[in-house]
Order: C-alpha cells, then structure tokens, then sequence
C-alpha cells in the first residue's frame, strides 16, 4: 500500500469515527491556537498602522518621507513568519502579555514631524518675546540663575548643617515664654552637678512710695530674719518668719530715710537720712538710742564693722562712727570727689570699698591694732565709665572685689585688692544696681535696670549665665539676702518686693556636711575621753 493511500483510508477512519471530544486538549493544540490567535492581532493592528501612515502622507502632501527598501522574504510572501530567537536570548513567554512588531512603523516621518512642531512653537515664543521686548532665559541661563540664588556663602569652605560650631546665641531682647513652663518640673541632677533655679518669685510684697533713687540704699535684711524697708518718709519692719509687719519711725514732711543697714548680729539698726546724720535704733524696743552728725548732705550708704560704722554722704566724704565712745567720728576719708552711693566691708574686715558718682572705686586699708582705717585709699580703680554703686566682697576670697557700673558702664568688673589689679570684666548690656555674693555656690546675682529689668546668676569665675529672675517691671534698686543664704529679696522700682529662693542648698550636699559634721563631733568626744 502506498504512502498516499494509506492516508486517506486514515482520514476516512477518522471521518466515520468522529473527533475524540472527551478529556482535554492536547498541549500542541494549544500552541497552535495561541500562535494564530497572535498573529491575527498583529496583523490587524499592523493593518490600522499603514492606514494611519497612509492618512499622514496623504495629509502632508509637502512632505516628501524617504523612501524605504522592501524587505526579501523567503519563501511564501503572504505567510510573515516571526524570526527565531537565537539560544542565547531569552525567549518571552505569550499569553496576555502584547509583543508589538514595529517593522511598519515610519521612525523617520514621525521624528520629523515632531521637529516641525518644535520649530513651530520656539519660533512662535520668539516672536511673542520680540513683540514683548523681552528675552527668555536659555536653559544654561536659567539653571546658572537658580544656582546662584539658591547659593549659601562658600560652599566648598562651609557647610550648611555643621554640627563641630555651636549654634550662634539669641539676641539679647529675646524671651522665652516657654522658659518656665519646662523648667519648673526639672529633676535635681547631682551627676551632672547642675541645679533647679526657679526663675519666677517665690513672694511678692508691695512697697508703695518707695523713692526710685539710684544713690540711695533703702532697704536690709538682719541676721535675725527681720527685713527693714523705708517707704515714703517711714520705715518699716517685716518679720520675715511670722510675716509680721511694724512701723518703726515715721518722719516729718519733708524728711525721709536714704540708707538702712543691720549690725552684724542683733536688733540693731543703723538710719541714714536727708539731713546728714546716722541714727541708731533698738528695734526690738522700737527706741532711738542716739543721733550721730559729721555730713553736711545726705547719708545714702551705711556699712558695719564690729562696733564701727561708716557712711558715706553727697559731700564726698566718709566718716567712721565709733558707737561706743562719746566721740563717735574716728576718722574723715576724702577720697571721692562727688556722692558716695556704695560702701562694703570685706568679709574678713581688712578693707573697705567705696563706691562714688566719680566713677571711681577707692579701696582703703584697716588700720592694724585700732578703729577704722587710713585716711589715703590703698588702691584707686578709674575703670568705670559711670557711677559705681553696687559693691561685693567675695566670702570664700576675701581680697576679691566686684564691682557693678551704671547705665553708662554696663560692665561687672573683679579686681584683686592685694595689687589692685584688674582680674576681669563682664559687659552685662544694661544698668547694674546691686551685686550679691552666694554663700552656698560659687555664683553672683546681679541686679539691673532698662532694658529687662532681671536678675542675672552668674557662675564664678567663668561668668556663665545660670538663669535671669525676671517679673519687675522697673529697674531693680536694691537686693538683700537672708541669713542662711538662700532666698534673696530685690526691691523695685515698680513698687513691689520680691523673694527668690535661689541660692538653696543642694540637699545631697547638705547630707555629705550634716555626716562629715558628726563625724567630726564623734571624733573629738572619743579623744576627750581617751
């Protein structure tokens, strides 16, 4: 039997039989439909190509495209047959993923067209920018533009977030509402060796009629917690336990106080006043014990030492009052050429600085076996550029001095009393009226005027800022610290007294001292009774 025979009988056996329809179709089935379903796709859209290329020739009858070179195909030129993919390449896979065949697309009509319409529209710009007398920047020009505005110094020599430099400090006028707010609940640190400073008063006082005089010192805190303020023509006492309130004097019209100042220990007090003299007063009997004269002008500082006290007075002159003796003048200094508006003995009473309206800073010798001291200031500071009012003797350094300068000066300056030289100098940017030495830390508060009107704790000696005490709405002209240190009081100029417990003890520290203390105790009962 032949080849030819043989298949049609197969063909014929196939027919009578039937197609088998049960089961699924066999995978080269599949393919085979696939494939013709592919390229039927191809070739319509292929077909919807060459119409639509056809439409652009016909539409641009000007447009001469270049001529393309038909493709030799081998074999049947209706059956397009998809060239086989080398081994080395991957073949994609079919399904529903499309695989377009650009063969008949016109690459070179379309870039031409598109440049036309480029042309088109930068002709159009230009003309618009001509009839504007405007020119529009290039792309060069612009990006150069952008650069240099966007630019920020040197930028191969700076860099724009450095975190080596420290960020730069607020302006001066600056506040911090917020200061208070998350400062209030800061924990006590002992490691860091920092502290909590309230920043707000702790007490607010009023003290009506108070004198706004910056020459006068008007107000004192004695060692048995009685706080002593002169308002008006009247002073009075405030129990600073109890709360307490007395008057103790009041005088005529016309007559005030302008300096008050506690002995050391008792109820002694020490009145300057406008006619020049110096009272004495037992305040705890409220009684005059005597008047002591010497000024021709007002009495506005009073400093005590033991059983002596100085005053200074407007004459320029300072007088030593012996208290105990008939003869109360023991001697007259004349070292000042105007008012004399600051006066502070040293901690350990071997000097005695004054203060004046001359700018000037006399510091004067105790006399060695007697009272008072020597008639010619030991050293004579001239760096002050306005009056000098506000005086400190440092407690652990007896022989530093600081002093404060006005409105004109702004500046705290630290001399040394053994040579008189000048250790340092801190322009505090605005009035300095009043300088207190802290007992329990190495600090100084500083009291001013315009602008802020604050209080400003200062670590020593390297006059680092620890915390500004602001609510007095005038400049401040008076501080007094109470007996154990810790709280001070500031009288302003708006009429008000305020209390800031700043300067309390560290409680650990305080702990570490109590046992030491015991310690020490202990050990001096265990050899007193060896």
């Amino acid at each position: 039997m032949s080849q030819f025979n043989f298949l049609n009988e197969l063909t014929s056996a196939m027919t009578l039989d039937g197609e088998i329809t049960r089961g699924p179709a066999p995978r080269w089935q599949k393919k085979l439909e696939a494939s013709a379903m592919a390229n039927s796709l191809n070739g319509s859209i292929n077909a919807s190509r060459s119409v639509l290329s056809m439409s652009y020739n016909t539409s641009f009858s000007g447009v001469n495209p270049p001529a393309r070179t038909p493709r030799k195909v081998s074999g049947d030129t209706k059956c397009k047959k998809t060239p086989t993919p080398s081994k080395g390449t991957k073949t994609p896979s079919g399904g529903d993923r499309f695989i377009p065949n650009r063969g008949t697309s016109n690459f070179e009509l379309g870039h031409y067209l598109i440049k036309q319409e480029q042309d088109k529209s930068e002709n159009d710009d230009n003309d618009n920018s001509n009839n504007a007398n405007k020119k529009t920047p290039s792309k060069v020009e612009r990006q150069k533009l952008i650069s240099d505005s966007l630019q920020v110094g040197d930028t191969k020599s700076t860099r724009i977030l450095c975190y080596q430099n420290k960020a730069p400090a607020a302006p001066e006028s600056h506040q911090n509402p917020l200061k208070v707010v998350y400062s209030i609940n800061t924990p006590l640190s002992t490691k860091s060796g920092s502290r909590f400073i309230p920043t707000t008063s702790d007490r607010i006082l009023d003290a009506p009629d108070i004198i706004n005089d910056y020459y006068l010192n008007l107000m004192d805190w004695s060692a048995d917690n009685i706080v002593t303020v002169a308002l008006g023509n009247a002073v009075y006492l405030w129990n600073a336990v109890t709360g307490n309130i007395d008057q103790l004097v009041e005088y005529e019209e016309g007559d005030h106080a302008c300096a008050l100042s506690w002995i050391q220990d008792g109820q002694i007090l020490a009145i300057g006043n406008n006619t020049g003299v110096v009272e004495l007063w037992d305040c705890n009997k409220s009684k005059r014990l005597r008047v002591m004269d010497g000024h021709s002008a007002r009495v506005g500082t009073l400093a005590w030492n033991s059983f002596l006290v100085s005053s200074g007075s407007r004459d320029g002159s300072i007088i030593h009052h012996d208290v105990r003796a008939r003869e109360h003048k023991v001697a007259n200094l004349n070292g000042h050429t105007q008012e004399v508006c600051g006066l502070k003995w040293s901690t350990d009473f071997k000097h005695l600085a004054s203060g004046g309206n001359d700018n000037l800073v006399n510091v004067w010798a105790a006399v060695s076996g007697g009272t008072g001291s020597g008639t010619e200031p030991l050293h004579v500071l001239n760096e002050h550029q306005a009056a000098v009012r506000a005086l400190a003797w440092c407690p652990w350094q007896p022989n530093l001095l600081a002093s404060g300068g006005g409105t004109a000066d702004r500046c705290i300056k630290f001399w040394n009393v053994n040579n008189g030289s000048l250790v340092n100098s801190v322009d505090t940017k605005s009035q300095v009226c009043a300088l207190l030495w802290s007992r329990n830390y190495k600090e100084l508060i500083s009291a001013h005027g315009f602008a802020h009107n604050q209080l400003t704790i200062w670590k020593y000696p390297s006059m680092i800022k620890q915390a500004e005490l602001t609510g007095h709405t005038s400049r401040v002209l008076q501080m007094a610290m109470s007996p154990d240190g810790s709280t001070v009081i500031s009288a302003g100029a708006d009429e008000t007294l305020r209390l800031w417990n700043c300067f309390a003890p560290d409680p650990h520290t305080a702990k570490k001292a109590s046992k030491a203390a015991s310690k020490a105790k202990q050990s001096v009962f265990r050899q007193s009774i060896r």
